[in-house]
């Protein structure tokens, strides 16, 4: 008869929290997802409760594994690799170090596979990258996203350099995902480093970290060894990565689930349209009307209003006809565009849109908080937003920078427009900044190459675009998210190549001449519409935007569905040229007659 001890008795029921040593009940923590109720340390999951905790249940179905096991090199050190291997499969009850298989979480179907670090560390062998290899096989096969989940040490040491083969191996499939337009989602859980860190954790579309994760190419230990100085507070944590733009978002584990219900339905919406109309050039020969049709500038043609509802059904919420337009002054209509109070795009991102998911960083270092981008919806259509992003008060002002975005916010606006075209959705811009950050750092960092790269990017964005400028449209930093196939304004938003300001200092050497210089360059609403460079104007409640903040979020949903919509049925080389043409249009040639100006 076996004897159970105190001890072993204690053991089941009860374990310490390795982060801050609380005595915490078993069963209470499972309850908490394996999260310390006291300190909130996230403690590592094996990869079959990882799956539990993340799928709907009964949904997931195992991979055929087929593990040979592998010694490539022969390599031993204490014991034989073999023996190691041997040792981790009794122990975690694993063949390797990675679960595959297809599930399904809330409904929408994907690939998922989950490292297990209770393995070997979970470390990259030959067996591990060609299972994650078949998972990603099996994803582009059968058309479905791919979830990958790592906690790893990195490559494994003990299969050499065909070890290290692995990440390319890994990678180039999901490349082929990406170029085939299925989502593909890296969740990096504690710990994901070395090789692993280095290709399938972060060269996924989305890159989602939970909380308490940390993750880096080298390892605090080896970092330190190396430099021999010390390491700042909160190095490679989640956090950190955040900040430094590695990271979309840092998700706690309660959370998560329902993070990637939203991400999987948006790419399940896309998957969908793309499965109704499968291919554009079938659909070529007969384009589908569009409003604007010839783009025959029908604002300084003085154009009535009309509908692109079906049959006149819906009257159009836009104003194409400057006549209908009260004529502002032009230093008045900048100052109501700078009204503190006015919606900014989080605003908007609130009222006017469904569903917001904001990803974050643009991979190469930063976050640059004057851009917001990421997925939302309208109705039953997802679709990809960014925009600038200011704020009302004077700390949330000075953290957005004033909605003058670094480098770093449109190298961010284009990786997630990229993600947009991978799958198939439109895309929305909101513009209201001053201008790009003109500072020291910025010009380091490339600014003006950054807003070249995105300019030229929009112009083939093989995608509907939508621009709207809700407040101030300031040169080069509002044209880098302005490239569209149709640019609305508010009516109480400007348009402008430089600041009044700016222009009063070139052109007069006076500030005081700054409002005469916001007369001079016709940053208006009706202004534009004649020039053509506006499509149509969003009208705002009668004293403005912020006045009313929510009737002109209605208004501009409604402006917005009404010009994507019959975007969404032209073929994709069809809004490319069509998009082009739009701007080649701005020439020297035809160029509309205006009024005279107000008084000087």
């Amino acid at each position: 008869m076996t004897v159970t001890t105190t001890e072993s008795v204690a053991d089941q029921f009860w374990t310490r929290c390795r982060s801050c040593s609380s005595l915490l009940y078993r069963k209470r923590l499972r309850r908490n997802l394996d999260v310390c109720p006291e300190c909130g340390d996230h403690q590592r999951l094996a990869a079959p409760e990882r799956i539990r905790q993340l799928v709907d249940p009964g949904s997931f179905a195992e991979l055929p594994a087929e593990v040979v096991p592998v010694d490539p090199i022969e390599f031993a050190d204490s014991v034989p690799y073999p023996q190691r291997l041997a040792a981790a499969r009794a122990d975690t009850g694993l063949a390797e170090a990675v679960l595959c298989g297809e599930a399904r979480i809330d409904g929408h179907p994907l690939v998922v596979a989950v490292m297990d670090f209770r393995f070997l560390g979970g470390s990259l062998g030959t067996v591990v990258g060609e299972l994650i290899t078949r998972a990603a096989e099996r994803a582009l096969d059968r058309g479905l996203p791919l979830l990958l989940v790592t906690a790893s040490g990195g490559a494994r040491m003990q299969e050499g350099v065909l070890s290290l083969m692995q990440m390319a191996t890994v990678s180039q499939a999901i490349a082929a995902l990406g170029e085939a337009g299925l989502l593909t989602i890296s969740l990096v859980t504690d710990p994901t480093f070395g090789g692993v860190a280095a290709s399938f954790a972060t060269n996924t579309d989305l890159v989602v970290v939970e909380s308490g994760a940390r993750m880096g190419f080298a390892g605090p230990r080896v970092i330190h060894q190396t430099i021999r100085k010390p390491l700042p507070d909160g190095f490679q944590t989640a956090e950190f990565l955040l900040r430094h733009g590695q990271a979309d978002m840092v998700v706690e584990r309660w959370g998560l689930r329902a993070r990637l219900r939203s991400l999987l339905a948006a790419a399940h919406a896309a998957h969908t349209a793309r499965a109704a109309h499968p291919a554009p050039s079938a659909r070529a020969a007969h384009p589908a009307p569009t409003a604007h049709a010839a783009h025959a500038h029908a604002g300084a043609a003085g154009g009535g209003e009309t509908t692109t509802a079906a049959a006149g059904a819906v009257p159009s919420v836009l104003i194409r006809d400057p006549g209908r337009l009260a004529e502002p002054d032009g230093w008045q209509a900048v100052q109501a565009a700078r009204h503190l109070d006015r919606p900014t795009t989080l605003d908007y991102l609130a009222t006017a849109f469904d569903g917001f998911t904001e990803l974050h960083g643009d991979r190469l270092g930063a976050d640059c908080p004057a851009i917001v981008a990421g997925l939302a919806r309208l109705g039953d259509q997802h679709l990809v937003v960014v925009g600038h992003q200011k704020g009302h008060h004077t700390k949330d002002l000075l953290a957005r920078n004033f909605g003058m975005p670094a480098p770093a916010g449109y190298r961010k606006a284009q990786r997630v427009m990229r993600l947009a075209v991978r799958l198939g959705l439109p895309i929305v811009t909101l513009i209201d900044t001053p201008g790009a950050y003109p500072g020291i750092e910025a010009e380091e960092q490339g600014q003006a190459a950054a807003i070249a790269d995105s300019i030229l990017a929009m112009t083939g964005l093989p995608v509907p675009v939508v621009a709207v400028v809700t407040g101030e449209g300031g040169s080069g930093g509002a044209l880098a998210l302005g490239v569209a196939d149709r640019v609305l304004m508010l009516q109480n938003a400007v348009y402008s190549v430089i600041s009044p300001e700016g222009c009063a200092a070139i052109l007069w050497n006076d500030p005081t001449a700054t409002p005469r210089a916001a007369r001079a360059l016709r940053v208006t609403a009706p202004d534009l519409l004649r020039l053509g460079v506006v499509d149509g104007v969003v009208p705002e409640p009668p004293q403005g935007a912020h006045t009313d903040p929510l009737a002109a979020a209605d208004l501009l949903r409604r402006a917005v569905v009404e010009t994507l919509t019959p975007l969404l049925r032209v073929p994709a080389d069809a809004l490319v040229r069509q998009r082009r043409l739009r701007f080649r249009r701005f020439g020297a040639g035809g160029r509309p007659v205006l009024p005279p100006v107000g008084p000087r």
